[in-house]
């Protein structure tokens, strides 16, 4: 590796911790640890959210998206999904987020313990919690794939432990000490640094493109936006759907931004319910344009390989495309920061997990569990161990896999898809269904997470005899968990002549002035 390469990478590890200790170093309270007592400025907790659902795979994938394995071109149509977001995270800061302000509230569960009580808060957490370990611990693992592979192209020879190892003692020494200051301001400079690593990699890139490639894109298909393709299979198998992608990008982006304590826990740091719906919607708006940059840098990378397919290129996956690259034809300095910038997007989504994940612990277990209050200096101190204990559990788990060819890994990537229509139906039959009591949402929740375990493993659509079986897209699961708990639930509700009296006690508390 280039010595300049290598010492961009340094600074940067070196510089990420330490300036996340120095911003959130002075914490005076519990609710300053986990939400900043409501004093962050809504443009920085709008980039921070961003950052927090960037991975390091989607700064590698997103420019292969253009390919289809089919030989063909997805081209820009994988923007329809960001369009949904934009939707589903209006819908969810007008609906939502209002309810999440009033009181004091520090998680998105909160609102579940009110609605129907503490039990159902618990078991909500519980799944949280579970969907975030495994989401993040294989995301973790995951990340550290192009890492070794670019380290290895430079004659750094790492297995993959070493790498979450490190990446994750690195991140915890500022979410432990920071909090949510720490990763909110950290989340800001690292999404300006993988985003302005490829810009760089895009103006570069510019140098080296022959004349009109712009026609010889139009012509091929590589900048279609739109696939209106309306036959079923096609809207029930693929996510570049136009209606798969908008409808059911929404109601995914609505459990994924309205009820996953990842992103609640974000916007719950803005100074007012006003700054939170300008930080929401703005997140939505702002992750339809970086997917728009790295699509560019994606039809470029097809023009500079000369117009050529995958199977021309001779890569094993579109991922390889961005990759090969960065290691190949950056020059000295911007290399060392495209590598930064993947560093950075691990980075920023473990720490982002890390203290939502402590902050759901304390919030709807500890303090649930043992009915205390103790003091805030105690909830401070229990906030920072269990930060603590979540790193090392990531740490144990993303050290656990050894090859990136184990299907736990795709198993793991897509495990929000047993639990966010649960997660979606259980707010709206609080706010849909008043007879539904306690248990009728809990049976309701379980009910829902074990269809969905069969859905995603076992439900497989034959496009044709003899052909391949393939799977439900997965915009859609959102949608049928959210049906299916209101569908349990509403019937198990019948059971009962009168509304719950917690729904009448919720209702008048959404009324109060905060």
């Amino acid at each position: 590796m280039n010595p300049v390469d290598l010492a961009i990478i340094v600074v940067y590890l070196a510089a990420m911790p330490a300036i996340g200790v120095l911003v959130g170093r002075r914490q005076r309270s519990a609710a300053d640890y986990f939400i900043g007592e409501r004093s962050l400025p809504w443009w920085a907790v709008c980039f921070s959210i961003v950052a927090t659902e960037t991975s390091t795979l989607t700064v590698i994938s997103t420019p292969g998206l253009i390919w289809a394995a089919s030989g063909n071109y997805n081209g820009f149509t994988y923007l329809q999904l960001p369009f949904g977001y934009i939707i589903g995270r209006t819908l969810v800061s007008f609906i939502l987020l209002p309810r999440y302000f009033k009181g004091k509230q520090s998680t998105a569960y909160a609102f579940l313990g009110q609605r129907f009580g503490s039990s159902m808060q618990a078991v909500s957490s519980i799944a949280f919690i579970i969907t975030r370990l495994l989401a993040e611990g294989v995301r973790l693992f995951a990340g550290a794939i192009p890492i070794q592979v670019i380290l290895s192209h430079y004659g750094l020879h790492t297995q993959y432990w070493q790498i979450v190892v490190v990446l994750t003692a690195l991140t915890v020494i500022y979410a432990l000490v920071g909090g949510i200051k720490a990763v909110v301001w950290v989340d800001v400079i690292q999404l300006s640094i993988y985003v302005g690593g490829a810009i760089i990699a895009a103006i570069v890139l510019a140098t080296k493109l022959p004349s009109g490639w712009t026609s010889r894109a139009s012509d091929a298909g590589v900048f279609k936006l739109f696939d209106f393709n309306s036959s079923g299979l096609h809207l029930l198998t693929s996510q570049y759907a136009f209606l798969t992608a908008v409808v059911g990008g929404a109601i995914f982006t609505m459990a994924s931004h309205g009820t996953d304590q990842l992103i609640v826990q974000r916007f719950l740091a803005c100074r007012s319910v006003a700054d939170g719906r300008k930080a929401l919607i703005g997140s939505g708006i702002a992750v339809t344009i970086q997917f728009g940059l790295f699509l560019l840098v994606g039809a470029m990378l097809w023009a500079h390989n000369g117009f050529r397919n995958l199977k021309d290129l001779g890569v094993k996956s579109s991922d390889d495309v961005f990759t090969n690259f960065i290691t190949s034809e950056l020059p000295v300095g911007v290399a060392g920061l495209l590598i930064a910038a993947i560093l950075a997007s691990t980075m920023g989504a473990l720490a982002s997990a890390l203290n939502a994940l402590s902050n759901s612990t304390v919030a709807d277990l500890y303090q649930r569990f043992t009915r205390r209050a103790p003091e805030d200096s105690k909830l401070l101190r229990h906030g920072r161990v269990w930060t603590l204990v979540w790193a090392v559990v990531f740490a144990v788990f993303g050290s656990l896999f050894s090859s990136r060819n184990n299907p736990v890994i795709e198993q793991g990537l897509s495990i929000t898809g047993y639990t966010y229509g649960a997660m979606l139906g259980a707010f709206f039959l609080g706010m849909l269904i008043k007879r539904a009591r306690q248990l009728d949402a809990i049976i309701a929740f379980v009910v829902t997470v074990a269809a969905m375990a069969f859905v995603v493993l076992g439900v497989k659509i034959s496009p044709a005899p003899g052909a391949k079986p393939v799977v439900l897209a997965f915009p859609w699961y959102t949608l049928l968990g959210v049906v299916i708990t209101l569908v349990v639930g509403g019937l198990l509700s019948l059971r009962h002549r009168t509304p719950d009296p917690r729904a009448t006690t919720t209702e008048e508390k959404e009324t109060e002035t905060v």
